[in-house]
């Protein structure tokens, strides 16, 4: 059975930096695309970040430059640096993998930036 775990969360002051995981398991196949997604409460599932293990990669306006997605091959992990986050309310963030063809989403996982 295919698990995506993530794992990453956390409290962190504005300007700080999380490093989220997203980890696919109980599989054969390479993780061919990683995207992420957050979503404050009361709010629609925001996309932020998409990587293709092939090397392209796509950020929204609002973490460009901030956020760095990629996929650690060995790993079968994608990954989501997040460097100079700010304040906000209380941000689930969610990755989904694609194996093959078939899409998993992650469990989720809280980040919270406050000082």
């Amino acid at each position: 059975q295919v698990q995506v775990v993530e794992s990453g969360g956390g409290l962190v002051q504005p300007g700080g930096s999380l490093r989220l995981s997203c980890v696919a398991s109980g599989t054969a196949f390479d993780m061919n695309i990683v995207a992420w997604y957050r979503q404050a409460q009361g709010n629609q599932r925001e996309w932020i970040a998409t990587r293709l293990r092939a090397g392209a990669y796509n950020y929204a306006d609002s973490v460009k430059g901030r956020f760095a997605v990629s996929i650690d091959n060995a790993k079968n992990e994608g990954i989501l640096q997040m460097n100079n986050l700010q304040l906000e309310d209380p941000v689930v963030y969610y990755c989904k993998a694609t194996l093959r063809t078939r899409e998993y989403w992650g469990q989720g996982t809280q980040v919270t930036v406050s000082s």
